[in-house]
């Protein structure tokens, strides 16, 4: 799951969301509210919502929403799943901050909000990373500066989202982890991805176990006489690496030396294992 964004948070948030004394709170209508368009969670869990209604019926709603106003009323900015809650809860207003925010800026302070909590998915925060790559116009590199994240942490979460569409949606929804998703990242026949993916969801395998088929999924059969089974430290050493790489790793052994291959898929993602292994 992912993890509060760390020291770099406040590079991004504008000033105009800073707590200010003269800050009105004002009552708003609910049915005047409308949810963030650029909101980049995209499942609320029933369970957390009436948890939050109930303790709204019994303290209220302790910290305000942020709002912008618009031609039909209000945009949610921060505050969506109170604002769930409340609606739940039958409350005809709710209070709010209303603030005059651009698109751009709704959008970054949407994501951000969302980043700082534990609970978004890894396919949501890798979304939240490449739109916010996309819409400020800046690098991997870039964002781990000003996000205080690692390079290496962003890069194995954005690609994630390449794998299938429908591996995207078992990861997001819970059906696979974000190891088994790092793990199908180094299926080197592409197409063998959604068999081996069915397998593991009607065979409930765990991540090693999937690490250790596209091992044997990768390696070339011989013509002229079956390969010995590779030793099982060297399958070890390259679980580790995998993990520590976040991509394929294959090491082979030979009479007098080795050799060691490590995938990459782009000049940044080859950046990104460089950077890990000069760590």
């Amino acid at each position: 799951m992912a993890k509060g964004l760390g020291k770099g948070i406040n590079a991004f948030f504008p000033p105009e969301l800073e707590e200010e004394t003269d800050d009105i709170i004002q009552e708003i209508p609910v049915n005047e509210c409308r949810p963030n368009p650029y909101q980049p969670r995209k499942t609320f869990h029933a369970d957390a919502i009436e948890e939050l209604k109930n303790s709204i019926l019994e303290y209220g709603i302790v910290q305000p929403l942020i709002v912008r106003k618009s031609i039909k009323g209000y945009e949610i900015i921060v505050g969506e799943r109170r604002f769930r809650a409340a609606k739940e809860a039958d409350l005809k207003t709710i209070p709010a901050v209303v603030k005059d925010l651009s698109d751009d800026k709704m959008m970054e302070v949407a994501l951000l909000e969302n980043l700082q909590r534990e609970d978004l998915t890894a396919i949501e925060e890798a979304y939240a990373y490449q739109n916010l790559m996309n819409e400020l116009g800046i690098t991997q590199d870039e964002l781990s500066r000003r996000l205080g994240k690692s390079r290496s942490h962003i890069a194995n979460i954005v690609r994630l989202l390449s794998l299938p569409e429908q591996v995207v949606a078992y990861i997001n929804n819970g059906e696979l982890s974000m190891g088994h998703g790092r793990a199908l990242l180094g299926v080197k026949d592409k197409d063998k991805v959604i068999p081996l993916v069915n397998k593991i969801r009607h065979e409930k395998l765990n991540v090693r176990q999937v690490e250790q088929l596209i091992t044997q999924m990768n390696e070339k059969p011989s013509k002229k006489k079956e390969k010995p089974k590779k030793d099982i430290f060297l399958q070890e050493y390259e679980s580790v690496l995998r993990d520590r790489l976040g991509t394929a790793v294959s090491i082979n052994r030979g009479k007098r030396k080795g050799k060691i291959e490590i995938e990459f898929y782009s000049n940044e993602d080859l950046d990104r294992i460089l950077d890990t292994l000069e760590k």
